[in-house]
């Protein structure tokens, strides 16, 4: 089954070229490039030059994902934006659901998508994404977001938190309603990816749980910030040393366990 990976994959979100220049120097250490633009939203847009730049700047080897934004319900110009992004160099194409209020909203959404992307692209890859502290705006129930995404035709169904104030993936969805999101999206089929100020010491748990993709901004960065601070090539490399010490570990306890 496609979601099946050996390793967790990691995830990071340059805000600039600048800073892809900085991940290219840690490329051995991660696995997918994400483009967004923090100040336009947890999963902002950036413009399309950036996208192709990062595309240009970071190894041909490492795809490079792009945010189409914190969307409103409007199939027609989700699905623009969405090829946009796929045109700009963009193999995997990420789409938060914010204005989605309903499932069949969120999966109309997404069916545009989808068509757009890969009648452009078919090997693209397309994530619908949820917000753990929906409640907080009203956008679709986060544990609906595999049903989302397998109805569309996306490849994987991904959280993040739409509010950046401090608060976390686990202080709005605890880590049991994470493990039911990951079981449902792999009875899917589909990767199932958790982001939203995840910090070293929650890989235990997303580990654990059977998380595919694990997307960090602000663990990377100086200082700790998202916005302020700069991600820097030895924090990449340190956090992806704490994401195989636990990858190993628990690999281990299982097999002592079996």
């Amino acid at each position: 089954m496609r979601w099946k990976e050996p390793i967790v994959l990691l995830l990071i979100s340059p805000d600039s070229v600048e800073e892809a220049l900085d991940c290219a120097k840690a490329a051995e250490h991660l696995d997918i490039v994400d483009v967004k633009k923090p100040d336009e939203g947890s999963l902002g847009a950036n413009f399309p030059w950036v996208i192709r730049e990062i595309r240009d700047a970071v190894p041909a080897d490492k795809p490079v994902s792009a945010t189409v934004g914190d969307v409103p319900y409007k199939p027609g110009t989700v699905a623009q934006a969405a090829l946009g992004a796929a045109v700009s160099g963009a193999t995997y194409i990420k789409v938060g659901l914010y204005g989605c209020t309903t499932p069949e909203q969120a999966v109309e959404v997404m069916r545009g998508v989808v068509r757009a992307v890969k009648d452009y692209r078919p090997d693209a890859f397309v994530v619908a994404s949820g917000y753990a502290d929906a409640h907080r705006i009203g956008c679709v129930n986060p544990l609906a977001l595999p049903d989302i995404a397998l109805r569309s035709g996306s490849d994987a169904a991904m959280l993040d938190t739409a509010v950046k104030d401090g608060t976390r993936l686990f202080d709005h969805l605890p880590p049991e309603a994470c493990a039911e999101f990951v079981r449902l999206a792999h009875e899917a089929d589909l990767l199932a990816a958790l982001a939203g100020s995840v910090k070293a010491g929650d890989l235990g748990v997303l580990n654990r749980i059977g998380t595919d993709i694990v997307g960090v901004r602000g663990a990377v960065c100086e200082g700790g910030d998202r916005n302020t601070g700069r991600i820097k090539p030895q924090l990449v490399a340190a956090f992806r040393a704490e994401m195989d010490r636990l990858a190993r570990e628990h690999t281990a306890a299982v097999s002592a366990a079996s």
